[in-house]
């Protein structure tokens, strides 16, 4: 048996139980749903599409270029999906990494800092807060970046805090590859955090001292530039004005200029987005507004508040609004709320058991209660979509199970060494574990099962296909071939929805044999040339 660690270490077996507790959960049914649309039906389309065309320089979808990320993520997808094969597990399986590997760089950092405690509930909160859940197991970019967000902020920190020239050549090289997998976001939020905190803490002439001599460091220079360059310029040579239009104008300055394809918002949108996405943990956001003047005082508590505060109110000045944005805070918020969390009491105990229970019933009340909540969707094809479908039994056992088993720990449960940090922790465990092996897996079959069993059909068939009035990316994917997003041609598969199909044929002109159609979509066979439509009713299942 190992010896017991010191206060501000954890011993090897204990590394090896969080790390393997925390990746379980990240690979738990992480190819259980369908892919959604319309994000990781891209991503992981223009990833296919990269494999299929061998040109690993370059991203496509349906054909045309893709000009919304950069490459670094795609060829983590690839790389995955060599191994594995194309699907859903292999195209999330990055995000699921970076997700773990983000969990556990912030409890190497917290433990010599802020001691055990604090870095094992900070470890375990992060990995179980609502927002992180859906990222880490999101076929796109963002639990990456997070991951290169925060080694970047803590190699800031480390240089900030002790002048360690390999930290802050980390740093940049962390930049590099944030460059690599987003854009300059990689650099806009750690390079602001260490900024204010330098023009916060020091005198303006030591500052701008300490700002030189981080700027000055032609290694550092050389990995971030080395890393990032090298892909920039062969993206300008290859498409010249088309990547700068597309890349760096729509996709950087216009999304914060301006509400990008309607993802705008009000300048209070982040204060309602962030406690939702640090579910169940959120009130404990209460405990750390509460200590401000508490935290503005430790150095380091300073820089998490300040960096923390910048993706607020920065993401809150941008024109287009997302709520994965708010999550390039999380890592600050979180540290901060588990020291919050090392000092809570009754009240807190109360608010976090509610709070779960929230949580449980977001992720699989929601299904559950779908009979009381349908007739007030008026969207048609949200309607069909979800009309007549019922949660399976299985959720409705083990969301029980759940709520029992959080109440029992949370107000029960009265044993040495059970501090609310664990039983709070376990609790969270247990919803996660509910909510992705079983809510999320109906949940994704009922909103994209009918796009992957379209797909599935049409690509035992021969004629090309398109998608008509729509766009659902992952259709290609499951397909396994572009499928451009225009009208049909005589002959060609076209995937519908059913509540435009009269309206697309009368502008159109022709006809179609239904081939199949589930819950709001169908998949035809377009006949240009013939006299009359047939009816729609025909593509009733």
């Amino acid at each position: 048996m190992s010896a017991p660690a010191p206060a501000g270490k954890l011993s090897r077996n204990e590394w090896a139980l969080l790390a393997l507790v925390l990746l379980a959960l990240a690979l738990w049914r992480l190819g259980g749903a369908p892919l959604f649309d319309v994000d990781e039906g891209a991503f992981s389309e223009a990833t296919r599409e990269m494999l299929s065309s061998g040109d690993w320089l370059h991203t496509t979808l349906n054909g045309e270029p893709r000009f919304d990320k950069p490459i670094g993520v795609y060829w983590l997808q690839a790389l995955s999906a060599s191994a594995f094969g194309v699907g859903e597990f292999a195209m999330r399986l990055p995000s699921a990494l970076s997700g773990w590997l983000w969990a556990l760089v912030l409890a190497q950092f917290a433990l010599p800092r802020l001691g055990r405690q604090v870095a094992v509930s900070a470890t375990v909160m992060l990995a179980t807060s609502l927002g992180v859940l859906i990222i880490g197991r999101a076929a796109t970019a963002d639990a990456l970046l997070n991951l290169l967000l925060t080694l970047t902020a803590l190699d800031g920190w480390r240089w900030l805090s002790s002048d360690s020239k390999p930290a802050l050549r980390r740093a940049y090289a962390w930049m590099g590859l944030g460059l690599l997998t987003k854009g300059p976001v990689a650099i806009i939020v750690p390079g602001a955090a260490l900024l204010l905190w330098l023009f916060c803490s020091l005198p303006w002439r030591a500052a701008l001292a300490r700002l030189g001599r981080a700027m000055a460091d032609p290694v550092a220079w050389l990995l971030m530039l080395g890393i990032a360059v090298p892909w920039y310029a062969y993206a300008l040579h290859r498409h010249g004005q088309a990547f700068i239009d597309g890349f760096l104008i729509r996709h950087n300055l216009a999304r914060y200029t301006s509400p990008l394809e309607q993802h705008g918002g009000s300048i209070g949108y982040y204060l309602v987005v962030v406690p939702l996405l640090l579910l169940p943990w959120a009130p404990l956001l209460a405990g750390v507004l509460a200590r401000v003047k508490r935290h503005w005082a430790d150095p380091l508590q300073r820089y998490l508040l300040l960096w923390a505060g910048f993706v607020i109110v920065f993401f809150s000045l941008s024109g287009t609004k997302l709520p994965h944005y708010a999550l390039y805070g999380a890592t600050p918020l979180v540290l901060l709320m588990a020291i919050t969390l090392a000092e809570a009491g009754t009240t807190m105990r109360a608010a976090l058991t509610v709070s779960l229970l929230l949580l449980l019933a977001l992720l699989c009340g929601s299904a559950l209660a779908m009979g009381w909540w349908l007739p007030q969707v008026t969207h048609p094809l949200y309607k069909a979509v979800l009309e007549g479908q019922h949660a399976s039994p299985w959720l409705a056992w083990l969301s029980g199970l759940a709520a029992l088993a959080v109440l029992f720990l949370m107000t029960q449960l009265n044993r040495p060494g059970w501090t609310l940090a664990l039983r709070s922790g376990v609790s969270a465990l247990v919803i996660a574990v509910v909510a992705l092996g079983v809510a999320l897996p109906w949940w994704g079959d009922l909103l994209q099962g009918p796009i992957k069993r379209a797909a599935a059909i049409a690509a035992e068939r021969n004629e090309p296909a398109v998608q008509w009035g729509l766009h659902q990316p992952s259709f290609a994917l499951y397909r396994g071939q572009s499928t451009p997003r225009r009208a049909p041609h005589d002959g060609e598969l076209a995937l519908v929805r059913l509540d435009q199909l009269p309206k697309l044929i009368a502008q159109a002109g022709g006809r179609y044999i239904p081939l199949y159609a589930e819950r709001g979509y169908a998949l035809i066979l377009w006949r240009a040339a013939a006299p009359a439509a047939t009816s729609v009713a025909q593509a009733a299942p």
